[in-house]
Parts: C-alpha cells; sequence; structure tokens
C-alpha cells in the first residue's frame, strides 16, 4: 500500500472515530425491534444488527475502541521492550542471560493463549486489554533494543565515554536511548495492527471488552451468529473496519522501517 494512501486512510479512520460519535444522531446502544437485520440500505448503509442497531455507527464506536487500544498496548509494550532490550544491552553478563531467558519462557507461549489467560484474571474492560496485548507482544521489541545497544557498545564514542569516567547509566540515557528512539518507534507502529488483531479476537471469543462496549471483535461475534439468518453484512462491515485501517498502518510501518534501515546504514558508513 502506498504511503499516501495509507496515510490518508489512517487520518480518515481516526477523524471519524473521533467527529461521528459527537455528531451523529442516533445513539450506538439504541434498539429497534422494527428494524432487525435490515439489509444495507441509504438509511443504514450496512444495515442493522439482531437488535436493529446501526452497524455501521457501531463499527465507528468499535474502531475508536480499538484504535484507543491498539495505540495505548503498542505503547505500553515498546516501553516494556525498550527497558528490557536497554537493560540487557547496557549491563550485558548475567542481566542479559536473565532477560533474554525471560524473553524466550514468554514467547514460547502462544500469545492469544497467554492473553486469554493474563485477561481471565481481570474484569473484561479496556485497561485488562491493553494490559494483556502489552504482556504479549514486548518481546519483539526488547530484542531489537537488545541488538541496537550491543551494536551501539562497539561505537568509538562510546568506548571515549566510558574511558572518560562516564557511568553505564550515563551512556544509557546520553547515547544508547536517543539512538534506540527511532527503533522503538517503529516497533511501537508496527503493534498497533497486531493489539488490534488481538483485542478483536479476545473480544471475539467474548474475553475482551464487556458487552455493553461496541467491539469490532464482539460485532464479528455477532455476524457469524447472523449469517445463519443470511445477514451477510453484519459481519462484512466490522471484517472490513479491521482489515483496512491495520492494512494501512502497516504500509506506514513499512516506510518506517526503510527508513530508520537507511539512516542506520548511514551511521555505520559514517563510523
Amino acid at each position: 500500500m502506498k504511503f499516501w494512501t495509507s496515510v490518508s486512510i489512517v487520518v480518515v479512520a481516526v477523524l471519524a472515530a473521533l467527529v461521528v460519535p459527537a455528531l451523529a444522531d442516533l445513539d450506538q446502544r439504541l434498539v429497534d425491534l422494527d428494524l432487525v437485520l435490515q439489509p444495507p440500505s441509504w438509511q443504514h448503509l450496512f444495515g442493522t444488527d439482531a437488535l436493529g442497531r446501526d452497524v455501521l455507527l457501531r463499527c465507528v464506536y468499535g474502531m475508536r475502541v480499538s484504535l484507543l487500544v491498539g495505540l495505548a498496548a503498542g505503547v505500553c509494550s515498546s516501553l516494556i521492550g525498550t527497558a528490557a532490550g536497554a537493560l540487557a544491552g547496557t549491563w550485558g553478563g548475567r542481566v542479559d542471560q536473565l532477560v533474554c531467558r525471560v524473553i524466550d519462557g514468554t514467547s514460547a507461549v502462544p500469545q492469544l493463549l497467554l492473553g486469554i489467560l493474563l485477561v481471565a484474571l481481570f474484569r473484561p474492560s479496556v485497561t485488562a486489554v491493553v494490559v494483556a496485548v502489552a504482556l504479549t507482544h514486548w518481546m519483539v521489541t526488547a530484542r531489537i533494543v537488545r541488538v541496537e545497544v550491543m551494536s551501539l557498545r562497539a561505537r568509538p564514542f562510546v568506548d571515549a565515554a566510558i574511558s572518560g569516567g562516564a557511568s553505564r547509566s550515563w551512556v544509557l540515557a546520553r547515547h544508547f536511548l536517543p539512538n534506540v528512539f527511532p527503533h522503538a518507534a517503529l516497533a511501537t507502529t508496527l503493534m498497533v495492527p497486531h493489539a488490534i488483531w488481538h483485542e478483536s479476537a479476545l473480544s471475539f471469543l467474548g474475553l475482551g471488552l464487556p458487552p455493553h462496549l461496541a467491539s469490532l471483535g464482539t460485532m464479528m461475534d455477532d455476524g457469524r451468529r447472523a449469517l445463519f439468518s443470511g445477514a451477510w453484512w453484519v459481519s462484512l462491515a466490522p471484517g472490513l473496519f479491521i482489515l483496512i485501517p491495520t492494512l494501512a498502518v502497516s504500509g506506514l510501518a513499512g516506510v518506517l522501517r526503510d527508513r530508520v534501515e537507511h539512516r542506520r546504514r548511514s551511521a555505520e558508513l559514517a563510523w
């Protein structure tokens, strides 16, 4: 997906999630039994669900929740991964071995299975989903940051700082973290689509957000049941709202990845 196409889709999705709920005349929780499973029309562009609620409006509300969960989980997982990777790469030795064992042990468990286990410990809420997704997605960021920090340790400016009496904490704050920030930002961007997919999967299984809160995963579950009645539109709409924005974010992440790699190679040639 091209860069500006991805940017346009992301901007439209964010604006729709922020503006439409504030301007909509209808309540996404409004039940109208006279409009049960109505097919798409000019009045309801994506039809209605089994309770007569407008599917398009609920998709917009659900996308707002998914974007919130995705961004919050992406930031939290990147912070955890950056801290773990920087700690392992800076101190090395037993600290590095301990962090690597934790990463390997956590990675050995399927992410969705571990997410289900973590969500089951809390009441269904946005916070529980964010915590579960963040704690199951930080390992990749930790590996990337660890490798980058270990690469920076071999640079002349780091040797000069250590020879001048600088502590590891000072070198970490002054040299390592500023240089790994682009990689952490890229990891955050890449994590948003994964977080949205996992939130949708958990909600689809009935373990994510509470039932009264519109969620794309919950709507997919409703659409699965509505398919037996021939109401294909109930599952089509949330599926598109999951697929298109996440592909757009993935396209943006690809562009950011190319720029980060170009910056890294330029720095290596300079040294």
